[in-house]
Formats: structure tokens, C-alpha cells, sequence
């Protein structure tokens, strides 16, 4: 058994390697799981933990430098790790972090961009103690509205996929709603789920979890979160797994409103859009997406090589080396990528 288990994790990119020389990465702080976001003026903001503390730092010069990170909050037992760690979001004029804890309550805080200040918020789940997993994103439009996703057990102690909304200038979220429920029993139980939103629409992605299979499904909304359509599948493969992946991928709406989506199946990267086949991109994990009006940015840890892949073209380029690597299109010619290693928040501009 211990020599399949092994087998299984050099499959998935946990086997070893030889890392290539790779400079120009500066360091934001000492932290794990990082974030990033970009406000409607081009302000770059990069959330992350560290114990039970959160810390944001902000550029304002496009991702070229970054303040000496502030202290947002400290959030006794706050989930960090394996993805579950500060969310953020930045729009008009306000930009939100979420951060959970493990006895399962959403932490929220707020920052009017007039002022450099975090506030306390309150929580977002109106069930005490209802997302003990610690998995959720959360995104904007450009006129101060938020949205929020996260697995959720209020149902017969079992995971689905809760809602809740926000203007900017409101301190409560919106009643929490259901937005899919497995017919299974539950969602995969340790994939975070990703948001991704353009003007009233809004796409949710999450890891199923259907006849021991646990793919990748879509539900899109264009009316604001009020409904959304039927989850579907993304891709043509499925995978059977009796046990959970840990990665949820990631999703964006591109300029033209169309969704594009990545994510992992046993141990490779694959690039699709509903109703389309998947797109092959490389061995790796932890992936994640962004872009701008030109492209597609695709960013993945490869053993511990951190890789971006343009699209369309497939251009590959290695960036760095860690883990948990996030990006950002901060103009129309640069993308921001932010990264942990050796506990450190790294960033390089490309």
C-alpha cells in the first residue's frame, strides 16, 4: 500500500525534482496562502496569513512594489492551508477579505478606499458554526456588489454549495441560500470552490462529487445571483476517486462574457469552457486563472516549479519556485503572480 500511495503522489507532481535558476521574485512578507485582487483604479492589493493573523499589502504603481504589509484582523484558530485561508475582493470603492475559522464561521472585513483601514464586519454565514471545512471564494463586479460560495454542512451535516450577496455599502450579507446540493449526498468535501463575475453574471465552479466520480461543475447565473442555471460538467473524462484532490482550479468570465475554466484531473491540468472539450495543459497542480482583454493566463505548480501557460498559444514560462501560486492582470501588457515559499510571499510582474 505504501508503495502505490507513492506512486500516486509522484503522479500528482509531489515527486522530486530539479529546480531550475530562476531570479527577479521579491517578497512581499513572511505568510502563507496568498491572495490578490485589483480595484477598479488599478490599485493591487495582496492578502495573506500567518497563524491566526491576515496582513494586506497594496500597490499602487501595478504590482511594480507593495507597502509594508498592515495587520487586518486576528482570528483565533483561523483555517490556513490547502487552500482555506483570507479571501479577498476589490471593487469601486470598497475591497472585502473573508477568513474562517475552524469552529466553521465566516469572518468579514471591510475597507472603504478612502481610508486605509480594515474594519470588522461581523460574519457572513447566518448559521453559527455552519462551514467548519473553511473553503469558500469570494469576488465583485465593478460597481460594489460582492459575492460569496462556500461548503457548507447546515443540511444533514453534509457539504453543498452556499450563496450570499453584499453591496459595498451595506454591513450585512444577504440571507444565505443554497445553490446546488448533490444528489449524492455532498460535494467533494475538501475542493474550494471559485467564483468569477461580469456585470450580473456570475459563475460558480466546485468539485462535484456524482457516483464516485469527483469532477468539475459549472452553474452560471446572469441575473445577479437571484437564480442560477443547472451545474454542468466540464470536460469529457471523469475521475473516479475514492478520496478528495484538494484542488478546486479556477474560473474567470473574459472580457467577451464567456467562462473559462481550470482545473486538475489525476495529476494533469486541463483548460475548458462549457460545452467544449477540455484543453490539455501540462502535469501540475494547484491551479489557478486570470487574464486580461488579450489573453488567458494559466498558472500551476509543477513538482515545485511554478509555471504560466498563455492562452490561446500555450506559451509556457517557468516564474518561480514554491507553491500556491495566484495571479492577476494589473494592465493590459502585465500580470501580477503572487506565491508562497519556505513561508514567504513572493511576487513577480510579467
Amino acid at each position: 500500500m505504501k508503495y502505490i500511495f507513492c506512486l500516486m503522489l509522484i503522479a500528482i507532481g509531489y515527486g522530486a525534482s530539479t529546480r531550475p535558476v530562476i531570479s527577479d521574485a521579491s517578497v512581499i512578507g513572511e505568510g502563507t496562502q496568498p491572495q490578490v485582487s485589483v480595484d477598479n483604479g488599478g490599485t493591487v492589493r495582496v492578502v495573506y496569513g500567518q497563524a491566526d493573523k491576515i496582513f494586506c499589502a497594496t500597490s499602487v504603481n501595478h504590482g511594480q512594489s507593495f507597502s509594508k504589509p498592515v495587520l487586518v484582523a486576528d482570528v483565533p484558530e483561523m483555517h490556513l492551508g490547502m487552500s482555506r485561508g483570507p479571501q479577498l475582493s476589490s471593487s469601486a470603492n470598497y475591497s472585502v477579505i473573508t477568513a474562517m475559522d475552524k469552529a466553521g464561521n465566516i469572518h468579514w472585513f471591510k475597507q472603504d478606499h478612502k481610508s486605509p483601514n480594515w474594519v470588522p464586519m461581523g460574519v457572513v454565514n447566518d448559521l453559527k458554526g455552519s462551514a467548519p471545512e473553511g473553503l469558500m471564494a469570494i469576488g465583485s463586479d465593478k460597481n460594489d456588489n460582492f459575492y460569496a460560495v462556500w461548503l457548507d454542512i447546515r443540511l444533514g451535516k453534509r457539504n453543498q454549495i452556499w450563496f450570499s450577496s453584499l453591496s459595498g455599502k451595506s454591513n450585512k450579507w444577504s440571507t444565505n441560500h443554497l445553490a446546488y446540493q448533490s444528489p449524492d449526498l455532498h460535494v467533494c468535501e475538501c475542493c474550494k470552490p471559485s467564483i468569477a463575475i461580469n456585470g450580473s453574471t456570475i459563475a460558480i465552479m466546485f468539485r462535484n462529487w456524482l457516483n464516485g466520480s469527483r469532477d468539475l461543475y459549472v452553474m452560471k447565473s446572469i441575473n445577479g445571483g437571484q437564480t442560477f442555471a443547472a451545474a454542468e460538467k466540464m470536460g469529457l473524462d471523469t475521475w473516479k476517486l475514492n478520496g478528495c484532490p484538494m484542488d478546486g482550479g479556477g474560473i474567470r468570465i473574459n472580457s467577451s462574457n464567456i467562462i473559462e475554466t481550470v482545473w486538475q484531473r489525476k495529476g494533469e491540468i486541463y483548460f475548458a469552457k462549457p460545452g467544449e472539450p477540455e484543453v490539455y495543459i501540462g502535469k501540475g497542480k494547484t491551479c489557478s486563472i486570470s487574464g486580461n482583454a488579450k489573453q488567458t493566463i494559466i498558472a500551476y505548480q509543477n513538482n515545485d516549479t511554478l509555471k504560466l501557460v498563455t492562452m490561446p498559444g500555450k506559451k509556457v514560462t517557468a516564474i518561480g519556485i514554491g507553491n500556491f501560486i495566484k495571479s492577476a492582470g494589473v494592465t493590459d501588457k502585465n500580470n501580477l503572480f503572487v506565491w508562497e515559499q519556505d513561508a514567504q510571499i513572493k511576487y513577480r510582474l510579467l
